[in-house]
């Protein structure tokens, strides 16, 4: 999770996270819209496919980023936002 307010006009944090497989992906989607759903609703907009290797859901101040590992190494966010503030890494 990183705070991007200090840089970034759009959100307050991305959350980024990656999955092995496209089943890892979709569970890691299906997960977070569901949790989200309750506290913050459905998100402003949602992007990607698990087949891509990228998807996007855009709730606002927090957008998450869910990716496949090559997707993730290939985009590289954490140093395309390296001014952003690293908020919690879980490996």
């Amino acid at each position: 999770m990183l705070d991007v307010r200090s840089s970034c006009s759009f959100a307050d944090y991305f959350v980024v996270c990656s999955g092995e497989s496209e089943r890892q992906l979709d569970a890691i989607w299906e997960a977070v819209l569901e949790a989200l759903k309750v506290r913050a609703g459905l998100p402003l907009h949602k992007e990607g496919t698990s087949d891509s290797g990228w998807l996007l859901a855009d709730f606002g101040s927090v957008v998450i980023h869910i990716f496949g590992s090559p997707e993730r190494e290939f985009y590289q966010l954490e140093q395309l936002w390296k001014d952003a503030t690293p908020i919690l890494r879980i490996q």
